[in-house]
C-alpha cells in the first residue's frame, strides 16, 4: 500500500485532458492585459458553453464559460485569425486586428450543423456536454488524440476517469472496456457506437467487440456515464462510448500522416474533403500493421467516406460508407505463471499458425427535415456485416504433464513443475462467424414552452434486426482451415425500442431531465449440427426462442447556484439483454435467464473557480439486482454455464483537476497544461453466492482495480516545439470471483499486481509547411507487468516502444 500511495503521489504531479480550463471571469494575474473579449451564441441567441477559441499560429486560446463569454490576453499589435469551434456547430474563422493595445470585442453566432454525418444523436450535444447534460460526460477531441500519437485507442480511453481498459494483443484491435468496476471482457457492458451507429457484432444477442474502430481516423471520442444513456440502447449498464469521424469540410482540406516504429509498426493515413455547391464529401484511407507488437503481427486496411447532400433549407441527407479488413495472428493462448516467473518468453508465439480474419462492411444514412425552427425530424438508417473467422490451434494442460496423443512435439513452460507445461496439439479449431445487422431510428426533436418553461422534447423509436451464423470446423492438423463440421447454427433477433426524454429549464440556474425507454427483444436459436453426449456429432433440428421486455426510466438535473459552479445528478435503470447463446442452451432449452439490471445513481460538481482551473468530482453507485458474470472463453471460462451472478454493488468517486499553468503564470510564449484524473471504485458481491462451497459475498468483482489514475503534463511553445509526459497507474485487481491472490500454475487466476506507466511525446510544428514531426516513447521506463490473465493465460504488457512520424496538411 505504501508503494501504491507513493505512485499516486508521483502521478499527482504529471497529466492534461481536453476539458475547459479557461473562463471569462476577471483575473488577478499581474500585468495580464485583455486583448480580445467576446461572446459565442447560437442562432436563437443561447450561449454556447465551452466552445474552443484559438489564435491560429500561436499557443493562445480559451474556452467560453457557462454564459458563452471568453477573453484572450496579451496579444501584440498585429493581425490574427481567430478560430472558434464546438461540437455540433460549423467552425467559424474571424480576422481581427489589434492596434495600440485597444480591446477588440467579438460577437460570434454559430451556424448549426443539423446533419452531423451520421453523428446522429451526438452525446456531447450543443454545449460541449459540460453545462447541461445531467451526468458525468467526457469528450476527447481530435487535438487530444493527435497529441497522444496513440498506437491504439486504449491510450485515448484511459484519459477518462472511471474507465478501465485492458490490453489484450497490444494493438487495441479487440477493445476491452470496463466502466466503474464492470468487467471489461469484450466491452460487453458498454454500448459502443461510431457516429451514433452500433459497432458490436450483434448489439442485442452478442454484444462482443471483436471489431474496434481505429482511433487513427477519429475526430473525437465521447463517453457518457449518466442518466442520458436511456436515449441509447440496448445497454444502459456502464456507459456509452461514441467514436466520432470527421465531417466533410466547407472547403478543400486534406492531410497525410505517416507513423512508423519498432517491430515493423506503421500507420499511414490519407484523408481529403471538399464541398462543391450543395454536396460535400470526406474520404480517408488507413493502412496499418506491424510485424511484432509484443507477440502480435497484423495488417489493417480501413476505408471510409462521407457525403453530405444539402437539398434545401429544410432537408439534408448524409451518407457514410465503410470497408474494413484485418488479418492478424491474434490468439487466445497466453503464457503460464511458470513462464512469466522464469522470464524470457513474454512475447513468444505459442501458436504461430493462429490467425484471425475480420471483414466489416457498413453503410448508414442520416436525414434531417426541419418542419419549422422548433420541430425537426432526424432519421438514421444503417446496416453492416461482420465476418469473424478465427483459426486457433488446440493445446493441452494437465497436472501430470502428460503429452496428448496428437501432440506436435512442441511444449512450452516447465515439465518439471506439475501443470507447468503447455503441450501444443496437432489439431485446430476453426471458429467461423458471420453477423448481419440492420436498423432504422426516426427521432423527433421539439422545442416547446409547456407551463411557460423552455422545454426540449426528444421522442423516437428504433427497429433493429440481427442475424448470426456460426460454425465450428475441427481440423486434423495444426493451422489448417478445413476439417470436420462439428457445430452449425443460426441465431436471429428482432428488437423494437421506443423512448422519450424531456428537458425543462425551470430557471437560468435549474434544469430537469426526465425520460423513459421501452425495450422488446425477440430472439431464437436454430441448431443444425452439434456433438451429442454419447452419440457423437449429428445433424439435428433444434429450435427455441424467447423474448424479453423492459421499461427503463431515468431522470437528472443540473443546478448552477453561482456562476462558477454546476451541480449535476441523476438516476437511471441499467439494462442489458442476455446473450442469445446464454439464454438458450445448445440442446435447445430456453433458460429462465434474466436481463442484467441495476439502479445507477450519480451526484457531481463541476467548477471553474478561476480562468486557469477546472474541477470536477462525481460520486456514483451502481446497485445490481442481477449482474451477469461472463463465462465465455474470452473471459477465461469454458464457454457455458449459469451466468445469473446475483447482486453486486459498484460505488466510488471520480475526480479531475485541469490547470492551465501558462495562464496562471501569465506566460506569453509557452502553453503549459496539467491534469490528473483519479478514480476510486469499490466493486463487490452484495449477496450470498457460493462457489466450491465458499461464500463470495463481500468479495471484489474480477478485473475491477480499486484505483485508476491518469495524468499528463504538456508543454508547447510559439516556436512550434512541444513535449508531453503522460502517466497511468492501475491498481491491483483479482482474476476470479474467489479473489485468489496466489497465482495458479496455468496463470489463469491470481492477483494482477498494480503497475505504473509513463509515455513521452516530443513534437515540432513547422507552420509555413503546415506540417509536424513527432517522436513517441510508450512505457518509457520499460516496466514489465501483467495486463491480463485472459483469455487463456497471461498477457504481458507492451515493453518500451518507440515510434516517429510526420504529418502534412493541405
Amino acid at each position: 500500500m505504501l508503494v501504491n500511495a507513493l505512485m499516486l503521489l508521483f502521478v499527482a504531479f504529471s497529466h492534461p485532458s481536453p476539458r475547459p480550463t479557461n473562463d471569462s471571469y476577471k483575473i488577478d494575474i499581474a500585468d495580464a492585459v485583455v486583448s480580445v473579449s467576446g461572446k459565442v451564441k447560437t442562432p436563437s441567441g443561447q450561449p454556447v458553453s465551452y466552445a474552443n477559441v484559438a489564435v491560429k499560429g500561436s499557443v493562445k486560446g480559451a474556452f467560453t464559460d457557462l454564459d458563452g463569454n471568453f477573453q484572450l490576453f496579451d496579444l501584440s499589435d498585429g493581425s490574427y485569425e481567430i478560430e472558434i469551434s464546438a461540437v455540433g456547430y460549423k467552425t467559424m474563422n474571424q480576422l481581427i486586428t489589434v492596434v495600440a493595445g485597444k480591446l477588440v470585442n467579438l460577437e460570434v453566432v454559430f451556424e448549426e450543423e443539423d446533419v452531423q454525418m451520421p453523428q446522429f444523436a451526438v452525446i456531447a450535444n450543443r454545449d460541449r456536454i459540460f453545462s447541461k447534460v445531467p451526468g458525468s460526460v467526457d469528450f476527447l477531441d481530435k487535438a487530444e488524440i493527435k497529441n497522444l500519437h496513440p498506437i491504439s485507442g486504449n491510450e485515448v480511453l484511459r484519459r477518462v476517469a472511471g474507465v478501465h481498459v485492458v490490453d489484450e494483443e497490444g494493438a487495441g484491435m479487440r477493445v476491452n472496456i470496463g466502466i466503474r468496476g464492470l468487467d471489461p471482457d469484450r466491452s460487453r457492458s458498454v454500448l459502443v457506437l461510431e457516429d451514433g451507429v452500433p459497432v458490436a457484432l450483434a448489439p442485442y444477442g452478442e454484444p462482443e467487440m471483436y471489431y474496434s474502430p481505429a482511433i487513427d481516423r477519429m475526430a473525437g471520442v465521447e463517453i457518457l456515464k449518466g442518466s442520458g444513456q436511456i436515449l441509447y440502447g440496448p445497454q444502459t449498464i456502464g456507459g456509452v462510448v461514441n467514436y466520432i469521424t470527421p465531417n466533410p469540410p466547407s472547403e478543400q482540406e486534406g492531410a497525410v500522416r505517416i507513423q512508423g516504429g519498432q517491430g515493423g509498426f506503421y500507420s499511414n493515413l490519407i484523408n481529403y474533403g471538399n464541398t462543391f455547391g450543395n454536396t460535400g464529401f470526406q474520404v480517408n484511407l488507413l493502412n496499418k500493421g506491424a510485424k511484432n507488437i509484443g507477440p502480435t503481427e497484423f495488417k489493417i486496411t480501413d476505408f471510409n467516406t462521407k457525403f453530405l447532400f444539402n437539398f434545401n433549407e429544410k432537408s439534408e441527407l448524409g451518407l457514410k460508407l465503410g470497408l474494413y479488413n484485418e488479418s492478424s495472428n491474434s490468439t487466445y493462448i497466453g503464457i503460464n505463471q511458470v513462464m512469466y516467473d522464469q522470464g524470457g518468453n513474454d512475447f513468444a508465439r505459442l501458436a504461430p499458425d493462429d490467425q484471425l480474419d475480420v471483414q466489416r462492411y457498413s453503410v448508414s444514412f442520416n436525414h434531417v427535415y426541419r418542419f419549422n425552427p422548433n420541430v425537426k425530424l432526424r432519421t438514421l438508417a444503417y446496416g453492416y456485416t461482420t465476418t469473424r473467422n478465427w483459426n486457433r490451434q488446440d493445446f493441452s494442460i494437465n497436472a501430470n504433464n502428460t503429452p496428448p496423443a496428437n501432440w506436435t512435439g512442441v511444449v512450452w513452460g516447465d515439465r518439471s513443475i506439475p501443470g507447468g507445461a503447455i503441450f501444443m496439439r496437432n489439431s485446430t479449431g476453426n471458429r467461423n462467424r458471420q453477423f448481419a445487422v440492420g436498423g432504422i431510428e426516426p427521432r423527433l426533436e421539439v422545442n416547446h414552452s409547456l407551463f411557460s418553461f423552455k422545454n426540449e422534447l426528444i421522442v423516437g423509436a428504433r427497429y433493429l434486426e440481427e442475424k448470426a451464423l456460426e460454425q465450428r470446423i475441427n481440423g486434423t492438423k495444426a493451422g489448417v482451415q478445413s476439417g470436420n463440421l462439428v457445430e452449425d447454427e443460426q441465431r436471429d433477433g428482432k428488437a423494437l425500442s421506443a423512448y422519450f426524454q424531456n428537458s425543462t429549464d425551470v430557471s437560468e440556474k435549474l434544469s430537469f431531465n426526465v425520460g423513459m425507454r421501452v425495450e422488446n427483444f425477440n430472439y431464437d436459436r436454430n441448431i443444425f449440427r452439434r456433438n451429442f453426449s454419447g452419440r457423437g456429432i449429428r445433424d439435428t433440428v433444434l429450435v427455441a426462442g424467447s423474448n424479453i421486455t423492459e421499461v427503463i426510466p431515468g431522470a437528472g438535473f443540473n443546478f448552477k447556484p453561482v456562476k462558477m459552479v454546476t451541480i449535476f445528478g441523476g438516476v437511471h435503470k441499467g439494462f442489458a439483454p442476455p446473450r442469445t447463446k446464454d439464454a438458450i442452451t445448445s440442446t435447445g432449452d430456453a433458460l429462465d435467464l434474466e436481463a442484467e439490471k441495476s439502479w445507477n445513481y450519480e451526484l457531481g460538481l463541476r467548477s471553474v473557480p478561476t480562468p486557469w482551473l477546472f474541477l470536477e468530482a462525481t460520486a456514483f453507485l451502481m446497485d445490481f439486482s442481477n449482474q451477469i458474470i461472463p463465462v465465455s472463453e474470452s473471459s477465461g471460462g469454458l464457454g457455458f454455464g449459469v451466468v445469473n451472478a446475483g447482486a453486486t454493488r459498484h460505488q466510488g468517486l471520480e475526480g479531475s483537476v485541469n490547470i492551465d499553468i501558462s495562464q496562471l503564470l501569465n506566460s506569453k510564449k509557452w502553453n503549459v497544461l496539467y491534469d490528473v484524473n483519479v478514480t476510486y471504485v469499490n466493486a463487490f458481491y452484495n449477496a450470498d453466492r457460493f462457489i466450491s462451497d465458499i461464500n463470495i459475498n463481500g468479495n471484489r468483482t474480477p478485473y475491477a482495480p480499486e484505483w485508476l489514475v491518469n495524468s499528463s503534463l504538456a508543454v508547447e511553445s510559439n516556436s512550434g516545439f512541444g513535449a508531453r509526459l503522460t502517466a497511468n497507474y492501475v491498481g491491483a485487481q483479482f482474476g476470479d470471483e474467489l479473489n485468489t491472490i496466489v497465482p495458479s500454475v496455468d496463470g489463469l487466476i491470481g492477483e494482477i499486481p498494480s503497475y505504473f506507466l509513463l509515455d513521452a511525446v516530443l513534437s515540432y510544428k513547422i507552420a509555413p509547411w503546415n506540417s509536424a514531426f513527432n517522436l513517441s516513447i510508450k512505457n518509457l521506463t520499460d516496466e514489465r507487468y501483467i495486463s491480463t490473465r485472459r483469455p487463456q493465460g497471461i498477457r504481458v504488457g507492451l515493453p518500451r516502444f518507440i515510434t516517429a512520424g510526420f504529418e502534412i496538411n493541405f
